[in-house]
C-alpha cells in the first residue's frame, strides 16, 4: 500500500484527504514513478475547486514532479527500473507516493539536478523555456516586455533573459516585487499600480516599442500590451490570471502595425517525447551553469497538502513550494 492525496468532491483545501491506495500496475506504455519530490502549482487548487474539472472523481491531483522509476511496462524501451526521472505534463496524481503515467511525458534527469529542484521549476521552467527559446526565439539584444515579472515563470524569464543578452522590462504590481525581479536579472520594471505601462515603455525603447511582449495576465492587460508591442512585431497570451480575453477584434491588429498574436500552450511544444527532452535539457543546462536558479521558499510533507495549498492560495509562499512524501 501507498499514499496518495485525493478528493471526491470541489471545495476549499479542506477537501484534500490522504488515502491509502494500490497503484495500478503500468500498462504497456507506462511507467511508476516513486515520487522523491512534487511540485506544487497554482493549477492545482483551480481543479480541486472546481474552476477546471478532473476526468473524475474521486481523482487525485498534481502534474509534476521527480523520482525514480519503479517499474515499466513492456513496451517501454526508453526507461529502465532505477533511472531518475522528472515529468510536469500530466496526468494527474502527482500528490502521490507512487505515481503511473505514460512514459512519454517523462524527461531524463541529470544527477547533477536533484530531485527536489526538477519537481520546483519543471512546469515553470520548460514554460519559459519555450516562451523564450521556442515561440519568439531571442538571439540577444533584444529590449522586451514581460508581464508578471516576479511570478512563477517571471522570475525564471529574468534570468533566461539576462543569460541571453536580452534587456527585459518586467511589469510588477509593487516596489518589493520590482526590487525582486530586478535582482534576478530584469533590465527595468515598471509598477503598473504607480505608472503608466505604455508610456514608459515608449521612453525605455526611444518610440520604438518591444518586437514581443509576454502576458500572462490576459484581459486587464490586453490592450496595454498591444501598445508596447512594436509594429511587425509579436504578443504572446499564455495566461488569463485576470480573466480570459475575449471578443477580439483583428482589425486592431492592423491599426496597430499589422501585429501577430498567438495563445501557446506547453503541450504544443513538448508534443513528442523528443522535444520534451530536448527542452528539459536546455533547462538543466541553464540550472548547471548557475544562470537560471530555483528558489525553494517553502517545503510540505505530502500528507499536508491542503495546508500548502491554503498557503499558496493566500500569498504566503515565496518562490516555489514543494511537496515531499
Amino acid at each position: 500500500m501507498s499514499q496518495r492525496i485525493q478528493f471526491t468532491a470541489h471545495g476549499g483545501p479542506e477537501v484534500l484527504q490522504l488515502v491509502e491506495y494500490h497503484a495500478a500496475e503500468p500498462g504497456p506504455d507506462e511507467v511508476c514513478v516513486a515520487n522523491r519530490a512534487i511540485g506544487l502549482n497554482f493549477i492545482d487548487t483551480y481543479l480541486r475547486s472546481g474552476l477546471y474539472a478532473p476526468p473524475s472523481l474521486p481523482s487525485g491531483l498534481g502534474t509534476e514532479g521527480a523520482g525514480v522509476i519503479e517499474a515499466v511496462g513492456s513496451a517501454v524501451s526508453r526507461f529502465k527500473v532505477g533511472e531518475r526521472v522528472a515529468y510536469a505534463t500530466g496526468p494527474l496524481g502527482a500528490y502521490s507516493e507512487l505515481h503511473v503515467l505514460p512514459a512519454d511525458k517523462l524527461v531524463k534527469l541529470p544527477d547533477s539536478i536533484s530531485f527536489e529542484q526538477a519537481a520546483a521549476v519543471m512546469l515553470k521552467g520548460l514554460t519559459a523555456q519555450y516562451l523564450l527559446r521556442q515561440t519568439f526565439a531571442l538571439q540577444g539584444g533584444e529590449t522586451i516586455l514581460f508581464h508578471a515579472a516576479a511570478g512563477g515563470v517571471g522570475s525564471l524569464a529574468c534570468q533566461w533573459a539576462k543569460a541571453l543578452g536580452v534587456k527585459l522590462i518586467g511589469v510588477v504590481s509593487s516596489a518589493a516585487k520590482a526590487e525582486y525581479a530586478l535582482a534576478l536579472g530584469a533590465w527595468v520594471c515598471i509598477n503598473s499600480s504607480q505608472e503608466d505601462v505604455v508610456q514608459r515603455v515608449l521612453e525605455l525603447t526611444d518610440g520604438k516599442k518591444c518586437p514581443v511582449v509576454y502576458d500572462s495576465v490576459g484581459k486587464d492587460s490586453w490592450e496595454t500590451s498591444l501598445n508596447c508591442v512594436a509594429p511587425r512585431g509579436l504578443l504572446v497570451s499564455f495566461g488569463n490570471a485576470s480573466g480570459p480575453v475575449s471578443g477580439v477584434n483583428l482589425g486592431i491588429l492592423a491599426q496597430k502595425g499589422s501585429l501577430y498574436v498567438t495563445r501557446p500552450t506547453l503541450a504544443s511544444y513538448a508534443d513528442s517525447p523528443e522535444h520534451l527532452q530536448a527542452m528539459a535539457d536546455e533547462l538543466f543546462a541553464m540550472l548547471d551553469s548557475g544562470q537560471v536558479r530555483v528558489e525553494i521558499g517553502q517545503r510540505f510533507a505530502l500528507r499536508d497538502a491542503a495546508a500548502a495549498q491554503q498557503a499558496l492560495s493566500s500569498r504566503q509562499t515565496t518562490g516555489s513550494s514543494i511537496l515531499l512524501p
